[in-house]
């Protein structure tokens, strides 16, 4: 009732803003087919400010699930085939002057929250026009400035991710196992002169940003001691080129350093809206039901002290697509360990076909290999292995619905080190529906 209740709002909302401002936004990528394989906005701009601009919008997603689970211990709990609660998004984009436009999001529902919040927003500065007329023009011709809490622009694997309800750029329904996405307060700078991509940005490393700096004991209110934090910084540099009007190449490579043992520990879990795959790998234990969590089916190393790195190639040839992911984290949890390292691969093919290229097919593999940080002049961990297959389709039934449909297996090695997951696997069909305008 509640999701019908926000879903009425957004409907009258939206038909507000759409009547009342119909004026398009600068530098904005577009919610639905138009927004596909669209990375850092570019500079080119076509549309002329004439005053301030409201745009309102939306998305709604949900799905059809029908996985099985099993483990080694033989004790997951059973899982039917059923329609999954949906998730819904409402979307303000403001055109605040000539090259100055505001983005927020909140997450009217997900799974991991019911109750609607405040995923967050950010301004994005590419002319500097309110400080006066054409200031650093030939600058700001190649330069966008971000500053916010919102997503970090770390990797490529975020602009084709799942957004809670903002699913309709994903070809699949999953987002990768080590989904590389937080929420932080940031400033960020882009450049883009001709074909290449520079990104230089700033981070407190905090998720729920806060003055507070003591530290108590787990379950406790005694101090002891102050936390270790450190300013989270992060880059990319990359070339994205069209070498003609069928042939598009982009190859980024991305860097971020976490080093606060108290905040550097958020880029694989920062996402609240929790994992597309619902309710598996709950197990049974002594007739107790202990849950796999809202976000059960990813994985994040756990590192408080993290280095990472991600490698994207992309290629689209046509109605051919290619993605990639190389990525590598390194880390501990306390001073004096010996680090950890886990290693990302992700490969996706898509074609996509049909008059106005309306329909694709797609296969995705992913696998994360690695091991934990363990005790200096210890024994090194055994790797702990995950992979994922995916087999989808898809029909954009307008520019603003999608409709796709995978089967996904996803496996774990046998290892002590799971727990409930050892020699765990997913496996089977699900369908999703998404709208988002």
């Amino acid at each position: 009732m509640k999701t019908i209740k926000k879903l009425a709002l957004i409907a009258m909302v939206t038909l507000f803003g759409v009547n009342t401002f119909s004026q398009e936004v600068q530098y904005l990528r577009q919610a639905g087919y138009d927004g596909l394989n669209v990375f850092e906005t570019k500079k080119t701009n076509d549309i002329e400010f004439e005053k301030l601009v409201v745009k309102i919008g939306a998305d709604f997603a949900i799905q059809f699930q029908a996985l099985d689970h099993s483990n080694d211990l033989g004790n997951l709990t059973t899982i039917g085939d059923n329609v999954n609660l949906p998730t819904a998004n409402l979307n303000f984009d403001v055109q605040l002057s000539d090259g100055f436009r505001m983005h927020l999001r909140t997450f009217l529902s997900a799974k991991h929250h019911n109750e609607t919040w405040v995923k967050g927003g950010y301004v994005q500065m590419d002319k500097l026009d309110f400080i006066k007329k054409d200031f650093l023009k030939n600058v700001m011709n190649i330069t966008s400035i971000r500053v916010g809490v919102d997503q970090l622009n770390y990797g490529d694997a975020h602009f084709r991710r799942s957004d809670n309800a903002m699913a309709i750029y994903n070809p699949f329904v999953g987002n990768y196992i080590m989904d590389a996405y937080t929420v932080e307060p940031f400033i960020e700078i882009t450049l883009q002169p001709k074909d290449y991509l520079f990104v230089l940005g700033v981070s407190n490393g905090l998720l729920n940003s806060t003055v507070e700096n003591s530290v108590t004991g787990y379950g406790s209110t005694t101090i002891v001691g102050e936390k270790d934090l450190k300013t989270t910084f992060y880059a990319k540099a990359g070339i994205d080129r069209e070498v003609n009007e069928a042939l598009r190449v982009r190859l980024t490579g991305s860097f971020i350093s976490e080093s606060g043992y108290n905040n550097g520990d958020h880029l694989y879990s920062g996402d609240r809206a929790g994992g597309r795959y619902y309710n598996i790998f709950n197990a049974n234990i002594g007739g107790n039901l202990k849950e796999g969590g809202d976000f059960a089916a990813r994985f994040t190393p756990g590192f408080k002290n993290n280095t990472s790195y991600q490698i994207n190639p992309f290629i689209q040839y046509k109605g051919l697509e290619f993605f990639g992911i190389y990525e590598v984290s390194k880390g501990n949890r306390k001073e004096g360990e010996e680090k950890g390292s886990f290693t990302q691969l992700g490969t996706e093919l898509l074609y996509r076909f049909g008059e106005q290229g309306q329909f694709y097919v797609a296969g995705r593999y992913n696998a994360v290999n690695g091991n934990k940080q363990y005790a200096s002049g210890g024994t090194k961990p055994n790797d702990q292995e995950i992979t994922r297959t995916n087999i989808g389709a898809g029909w954009f039934m307008t520019k603003n619905i999608l409709m796709k449909a995978e089967y996904v297996k996803q496996s774990y090695n046998s290892d002590p080190l799971w727990s409930n997951l050892s020699g765990a696997e997913m496996h089977d069909v699900v369908l999703e529906v998404v709208i988002s305008f």
